[in-house]
């Protein structure tokens, strides 16, 4: 968890994780790759790619045959470069063939905020007349508001804590944060 310190308006945003997907290969030998470097699994009976626990950053790297990856748990954006070099470089020590530029964009960040006051959720879901929004408390303590400009979603607790997801970048993050926010000082 990083607190965007640079976050004057929303001092609690915080960045809990990034996922990257995209290409770095042609292909990979997922199998070669498992047997010799430290910290990757790979058992085709319970996944279809090797498992990379990297230490610095300390992030998860999804590998397939296919050349594509998976990064999760990227948790501040000065990782995301850092994360690809040093999977890309000890992939390269290996002897394997990685594109010169890999093809790898942020699919999504997850991010959490406290508004720093409880949120009557059944108010909230009134006000903003059920569009965009689902609520069951009986399945899940939270209400689901999906934005559609950024599109992104937001999950409310009635404790005052929030998690945004399916941001693209920052911005859209604190866009829909601001979209957000004044939408629930409507609600009072």
């Amino acid at each position: 968890m990083v607190a965007m310190n640079d976050d004057k308006k929303y001092p609690s945003l915080k960045i809990q994780n990034i996922v990257l997907a995209g290409r770095i290969a042609r292909s990979l030998d997922i199998e070669f790759i498992a047997d010799n470097l430290d910290g990757c699994v790979f058992s085709r009976k319970k996944f279809p790619g090797a498992v990379y626990h990297m230490k610095d950053p300390k992030t998860v790297a999804l590998l397939f045959e296919s050349g594509k990856i998976v990064i999760t748990g990227i948790t501040c954006m000065e990782n995301i470069q850092k994360g690809l070099d040093a999977l890309t470089c000890q992939l390269n020590r290996m002897g394997l063939r990685t594109l010169p530029v890999p093809d790898v964009s942020l699919t999504n960040m997850v991010c959490s905020y406290d508004t720093g006051s409880q949120i009557n959720l059944n108010k909230v879901m009134i006000m903003f007349n059920y569009e965009n929004v689902e609520y069951e408390p009986e399945q899940f303590p939270g209400l689901v508001y999906r934005l559609p400009d950024p599109k992104i979603v937001a999950l409310l607790f009635s404790s005052g804590k929030i998690i945004i997801t399916g941001g693209k970048n920052l911005g859209d993050v604190r866009r829909g944060l601001q979209v957000l926010v004044q939408r629930l000082d409507t609600v009072g």
